[in-house]
This record gives structure tokens, sequence and C-alpha cells, in this order.
């Protein structure tokens, strides 16, 4: 008898450990400052736990897997990224912003609590900026969606592609818009005055079906 319940709690049990997205060079210009990178602890070990409907135990392993997004995309989006540990001095180090990003939310649902095919992720990242003197100039909550449907895999590699989906989803977005909401790009003044560049989206397709922006491009929360 507690071998059958132990195989039956075993077998409501899913986890998922998420691979690094790969984000593709974008056709953007760099923003011609640069930059100081100071991510959370938890950045290097996210790990989301959640019960659906009581009986099946969703783990989702991040990993380091927003570090290292952050890492990649930053460096495709600035003429030099500097990352800034938890017990540095930015106001001391040859930057001209500091870019702390954290994780507001991560949430998702599955097939059957949607009652359709797919798995869905949504992640809203904050991202603080900071001028040379440690101003807080910007506050800009990021969020994002992915979609992926389990007709053509298992239910765990669904969640993962939807997950992906969504972090590629935020890249994309703080590609088009981060200097735009934040104006980062004033900031640097080692770099003579330049027009902003034109973003475009990365190039990179997805199908339609399977990822939807659902990123907020309104003003960033009030500097406080």
């Amino acid at each position: 008898m507690a071998l059958l319940l132990a195989a039956l709690i075993s077998g409501c049990a899913s986890s998922v450990k998420l691979v690094t997205p790969t984000i593709p060079s974008p056709l953007t210009d760099k923003i011609p400052i640069s930059v100081g990178l100071r991510m959370p602890a938890n950045f290097d070990h996210f790990v989301h736990e959640e019960s659906v409907f009581g009986r099946e135990e969703w783990t989702i392993d991040l990993g380091n897997s927003n570090a290292a997004l952050f890492k990649q995309l930053f460096g495709h989006m600035f003429d030099r990224v500097t990352i800034v540990g938890a017990k540095d001095d930015p106001q001391l180090m040859d930057i001209d912003a500091l870019v702390e990003p954290s994780i507001d939310a991560f949430e998702f649902s599955t097939p059957a609590q949607s009652k359709t095919d797919a798995f869905a992720v949504w992640i809203r990242y904050r991202l603080k900026v900071f001028d040379q003197g440690g101003t807080l100039v910007s506050n800009w909550p990021v969020s994002a969606y992915g979609k992926s449907q389990t007709t053509a895999m298992n239910k765990s590699d669904a969640l993962h592609r939807a997950a992906v989906l969504a972090m590629r989803d935020a890249a994309a977005l703080m590609i088009i818009k981060f200097d735009e909401i934040t104006g980062i790009g004033k900031l640097g003044n080692s770099m003579p005055a330049a027009s902003a560049p034109v973003a475009m989206p990365i190039s990179d397709e997805v199908d339609e079906d399977e990822v939807q922006s659902s990123a907020l491009e309104g003003q960033p929360d009030d500097a406080s």
C-alpha cells in the first residue's frame, strides 16, 4: 500500500529545468554608453514551485538562465557591460549607468487550467536604472508571454518551450523599447550626442500561435 501511494505521488510531480535561450544579434546599433549590470542572487538559482488544483506538483528550475540572458542581451545592446557585484560600489566604477533587473512575478498555466492544449508562461521583470550619482531615473516593469502547444511534445517539453519563448519575448521588448522608455542613452557623458538608432525586433522568428507579446509598452513606474 505504501509503495502504491508513493507511486501515485511521484506520478503527480513534474519538473522542468530551463536551458538558457539564445538571443540572436539584433539588427540595431548598440547604445553608446558603458553600463553596470547588478543582478540579484536568485538570478543564479531561480526555482518556481506550484501546485495545480492541489493535485499536480510542478517545479520549474530556471537555474542561472536569467543571469545568462541579461549578460547576453546587454552585450548586444550596449558598448560596454560591467558586472557589478553585491559588495561593489558602482560610483567608483567607470560606468555611465547602473541597471538592476529583478523578477516581480513568474506564472504559468497548464492545459487543464486553460481548457486548451497549450502551456503558457508569464514573466514580469523589473528594470531599475540609476545614473552615475546613484539616483534612480527609471523603474520599468517588463511583462512577457510565451505559449507552446502540447500536440508535438510532452508536457514538460511544452512548458520548457513556453518559458523560453517568454524570456525571448522580454528580450525583444527590451531591445526595441529600452532607450525610449528609460532614457538610458542620455546618461552617457563621455560620448558625443547622437540621434537614437531605429530599433528593430529580433531576427529569429517564432510562430504566431506559439508566442504572443503581451509586454507592457506604457510609461515606466514613477522613479521612487
